[in-house]
C-alpha cells in the first residue's frame, strides 16, 4: 500500500476569526464570497502563508493558518484592508468593516486541530446555513483551491484515499462530539477602550455616562444592546457607564 507523504508538523499553526464590526454581515451575495477568497489568494502569495481550513460565514471568517514566518497580523490586516475597499465601494459605505482586533489562538496539537477543523466545516449547518457552503470540506475530498490538505489528512492514515474516507466518517460524527466544541468560537475579553468604542457606535452617544439619565426604557434597551457585545463583562459595562452593576443584573434577569 503507498504512503501518502507527510508534510512538516503543525507547528505556527493558528486559529483565527474575522469578524464584521458590531456582528454586521460582511458577505451580502455570492461574488462577495468569491471576492474574499480571491483576496486570500492574493495574501497567500505575498505573504508566504498556507491554509489549512476556513469557513465564511454572513457575518464572520473562520482560519486555519499555517504562519511560517510569524507574519499574522501583517496577512490579517491586508485582508482586511483588500476586502473592505472592495466592499464599501461595492456598497457606497465608508469607514471600518471589520472590528479593529482579530482573534487566533494557537493550535497546540494533533487532536485539537482535527476537532477545529470539524468544527469549521459544520459551522454553517450549526448556524441553519446549508451544510459546507463556503468551506475547505470539498477541497479536502476533490481539488484543493486555497488549502495544503495534507497535514490534516495525515491525522487520518497514510493512504491518501482512505484518510479522505476517515475524514468524512468523522465529519459525520460531529454531533457525537459537540461538548468539544465549545471554545472554538473564542469569546475573548475586551479592554475598556475597545468597549467604549463599540458602545459609542453602537448607541450612537459621545457621553457614556448620560446613559445613567435615560429614561427607564431607553436605559433599559441601552443596557440590553451592550450586553449582545462579545467579551464585555458586566463589571465592565458598570464601570464604563457608571450603571450599578445590581441594576445592570436586574437587567439580565
Amino acid at each position: 500500500m503507498p504512503r501518502y507523504k507527510r508534510t512538516k508538523a503543525f507547528t505556527k499553526v493558528y486559529h483565527v476569526i474575522i469578524r464584521g464590526i458590531n456582528k454586521q454581515d460582511i458577505f451580502l451575495d455570492k461574488r462577495d464570497f468569491y471576492k474574499f477568497i480571491q483576496e486570500i489568494k492574493n495574501t497567500k502569495e505575498k505573504y508566504k502563508y498556507q491554509i489549512y481550513s476556513y469557513s465564511l460565514m454572513n457575518d464572520h471568517v473562520h482560519l486555519v493558518i499555517y504562519d511560517e514566518n510569524e507574519n499574522m497580523s501583517t496577512v490579517v490586516q491586508s485582508l482586511n484592508i483588500r476586502y473592505s475597499s472592495y466592499f464599501n465601494k461595492k456598497y457606497e459605505r465608508s469607514g471600518h468593516l471589520f472590528e479593529n482586533r482579530f482573534k487566533s489562538k494557537i493550535v497546540e496539537n494533533e487532536s485539537y486541530l482535527k476537532i477545529l477543523v470539524r468544527y469549521i466545516h459544520k459551522n454553517p449547518e450549526s448556524a441553519g446555513l446549508e451544510p459546507y457552503i463556503w468551506t475547505s470540506y470539498y477541497e479536502y475530498l476533490y481539488k484543493p483551491n486555497l488549502i495544503n490538505p495534507n497535514i490534516v489528512l495525515n491525522t487520518f492514515g497514510d493512504n491518501k484515499k482512505q484518510a479522505v474516507e476517515n475524514f468524512k466518517e468523522f465529519h459525520i460524527n460531529y454531533y457525537k462530539f459537540q461538548d468539544f466544541n465549545r471554545d472554538f468560537e473564542l469569546k475573548n475579553k475586551i479592554t475598556d477602550e475597545e468597549a467604549v468604542d463599540i458602545i459609542k457606535n453602537i448607541l450612537k452617544e459621545d457621553n457614556l455616562l448620560k446613559i445613567q439619565n435615560y429614561e427607564k426604557q431607553k436605559k433599559y434597551d441601552s443596557i440590553k444592546q451592550i450586553l449582545q457585545i462579545e467579551g464585555i463583562r458586566k463589571k465592565q459595562i458598570s464601570r464604563i457607564t457608571g450603571i450599578s452593576r445590581s441594576t445592570i443584573e436586574r437587567i439580565i434577569k
